[in-house]
């Protein structure tokens, strides 16, 4: 490892830092603009430029590798003029828009120019004007500000890999473009205004509504999909403003896809904040005491084993197990987390996670997709594997639709035979697999669903024990789910005994169905007698066939339990108060137990979560490893294929209640998909 002085401080590196890392580890700030720690280097914006003994100039500390026996100094004249310096070029052509732009008060420009600047400019000339481009419906440009650090270009090539954006021209005449107009069709291309430093760049449609200063922080999760991204909430009032990425190398690191990002405008239309029921085919308003008085009359009435809930894909853990006792205690263990019909068994945790983790994606050597889009399905996850492919060269094949996935990969075919031969040796992959030492699997969710999930369990099940993919230190076991309460509901054991009923078994054989937030069910499968009652917080698909309806706050309205796809336990953290008269979703079946004289263990959500830990020891100890073994006895074939692998049609934007009351993920729908 070199060692170099910095400001007469000997340090020791690793072999290839930068100096503007090796300032980093010192505790030394250089000022950037096109330097970021995630993106290939560039060495646009000369502003991290710093005096090298021995060198005749100053140099571009981004750039220069740290080298056995360098003295570099951070802070002399020398380097005081050069970055007073570049900061004039930066300022020579930008506009002074401060008062009206969106960046104002987290703008790095601003910072620098402050620290590093000159008080005045020399300038006299007119500044240059540049055509704003479009972006699309998410992304507003002003494109007079750019300073060309192509953070942006660097961002969509390399971590988002859809190659949109772009420089043209030449000297004074460079722009920063799309080339082709008609939007950048990225499903991450909102952490582009992320990484602007200047104010280029900036979120369409929170463009003008609130200034940071105006603000109030809540560091949550995302539950939009199953990967649990870690995000800031920024809230004015009881409004959410914005939705912002909080770092979590394991998870989403400092990313965000445009759904988690911009889905947040959805919570304004279209929203449950009272009861209703229906009468004479008709909703009315309702107060929650007769609603709740009728719900109990109806539940008393009827036979235990005809009373059934099903949770839907955004159903915190807290819900889902307050509910499953309340049942349990009536006598009935009609419970389903798995609205799409799942057969996946909560049996051994190892069969139903990600069992690679997100972060050890990047340790794998191979990777086998089977019969998923993780490109659309889980973005963070794909980001990942594009990761992992150009930094290590991850081998990639695909069984299922010919997708773009934004890596290259070997497409097998959308037969799932190709399985059987991979399984039995006999497919050309097999050398790839062999030479493997840490292969992978992803396995679309959606598969579970099909009648022939028994040929696929068994065959992958040969094709784990076959190939490396389980070791003292490796499992390449991985199920991509798309809900955010999947795994948390498997957890819990929110789904049917030898005793209970499933999704669809509830929806014809019940006349009493719970549905909390299940929107995606078929609703024609529901019992035409049943008596329906939906506990959400959206009057979405599901909310217009219920009996009654009872309102409950979002997952940025509460304090709630969420585990990813990973296994990965987390919480949200309520941004704002719930909306008119919502209750808490366990706090409404309390409610309704002491009206049918049912008496639970706990009241607080302190008192749920310490149950729901003794009743699985994951939810106290997150460092818990899934079995690596669960694949090592091997099932008997009971099935076989019955068609060709037919991935599930998926509107990116329109995957819940909250997307689809969202005027921007709807404009992305119809622009972008």
């Amino acid at each position: 490892m070199p060692k170099l002085k910095i400001n007469n401080k000997e340090i020791e590196v690793p072999e290839g830092f930068t100096v503007i890392q090796a300032c980093e580890k010192a505790g030394i700030e250089i000022p950037r603009f096109c330097y970021h720690d995630k993106l290939k280097i560039a060495g646009n914006c000369r502003m991290c430029l710093v005096e090298m003994e021995r060198a005749p100039k100053p140099v571009a500390s981004c750039a220069q590798v740290a080298m056995e026996g360098m003295v570099i100094h951070t802070n002399t004249p020398l380097v005081k003029k050069a970055r007073e310096g570049v900061m004039e070029f930066l300022l020579a052509n930008h506009p002074l828009d401060c008062p009206i732009c969106d960046q104002g008060g987290e703008c790095d420009l601003q910072d620098q120019a402050m620290k590093y600047g000159k008080p005045e400019s020399r300038y006299k000339e007119e500044k240059r004007a540049v055509k704003d481009k479009d972006f699309g419906p998410l992304i507003q440009t002003h494109m007079t500000r750019c300073i060309h650090c192509t953070r942006c270009v660097r961002f969509i090539e390399d971590i988002a890999g859809t190659y949109e954006l772009g420089g043209i021209g030449r000297g004074e005449d460079v722009e920063i473009t799309n080339y082709i107009e008609g939007g950048v069709k990225s499903e991450l291309s909102g952490n582009i205004i992320d990484l602007c430093p200047v104010g280029a760049l900036k979120s369409k449609p929170y463009e003008f509504k609130a200034r940071n200063w105006e603000l109030h922080r809540t560091e949550s999760i995302d539950v939009m999909d199953a990967v649990g991204s870690n995000i800031i909430i920024n809230t004015r009032g009881n409004e959410v403003m914005r939705i912002l990425p909080y770092t979590n190398e394991d998870i989403n690191e400092e990313w965000i896809s445009d759904k988690t990002r911009f889905f947040y405008d959805g919570l304004k239309y279209q929203r449950l904040d009272r009861p209703y029921i229906k009468q004479k085919n008709k909703l009315e308003e309702t107060s929650w005491e007769i609603a709740l008085n009728i719900l109990a009359k109806r539940i008393k009435k009827t036979k235990a084993e005809k009373i059934g809930a099903i949770a839907g894909d955004l159903t915190d853990v807290e819900t889902m197990f307050v509910v499953k006792d309340y049942l349990k205690a009536l006598g009935s263990y009609n419970v389903d987390c798995r609205q799409n019909g799942s057969k996946l068994s909560n049996k051994n945790r190892a069969q139903y996670t990600f069992n690679t983790t997100i972060k050890g994606i990047e340790e794998a050597d191979h990777c086998l997709l089977i019969g998923c889009n993780p490109r659309h399905e889980a973005t963070m996850v794909n980001a990942r594997i594009r990761k992992a492919y150009l930094n290590n060269k991850l081998s990639i094949a695909v069984i299922g639709n010919n997708n773009n996935l934004t890596y290259p990969y070997k497409h097998l075919g959308d037969n799932p035979w190709i399985l059987k031969q991979i399984a039995d040796g006999v497919h050309p992959i097999c050398t790839d697999l062999k030479k493997a030492k840490k292969p992978m699997i992803i396995f679309g969710e959606h598969l579970t669903t099909q009648e022939d999930y028994e040929a696929y369990e068994y065959f992958i099940n040969k094709l784990v024990n076959k190939y490396n993919y389980t070791s003292n230190d490796w499992n390449g076991y991985n199920i991509l789910h798309t809900a955010a309460s999947r795994v948390g509901g498997l957890d819990i054991d929110f789904v049917p005994n030898k005793d209970g009923m499933t999704t669809n078994e509830i929806l014809k054989k019940c006349e009493v169905i719970i549905l909390f937030g299940a929107d995606e069910i078929n609703l024609n499968k529901i019992n035409k007698n049943a008596f329906v009652i939906y506990i959400g917080h959206h009057g979405d698909k599901a909310a217009e066939v219920a009996d009654i309806i009872l309102p409950a706050p979002a997952f940025t309205e509460k304090n709630a339990t969420y585990v990813n796809l990973e296994g990965r336990v987390q919480n949200t953290f309520a941004a704002i108060d719930k909306l008119g008269k919502a209750k808490i979703d366990w706090q409404i079946i309390l409610d309704l137990a002491n009206l049918t004289g049912v008496k639970l263990q706990y009241s607080t959500l302190n008192e749920i979560r310490k149950k729901i830990s003794k009743v699985n020891p994951v939810f106290i100890n997150t460092e818990l490893k899934n079995n690596d073994n669960v694949f090592k006895n091997s099932l008997k074939q009971t099935s076989f294929f019955q068609d060709k692998i037919d991935e599930k049609a998926l509107d990116y934007y329109l995957t819940n209640s909250i997307c689809r009351n969202s005027i921007t993920m709807k404009k992305c729908s119809q622009i972008i998909s």
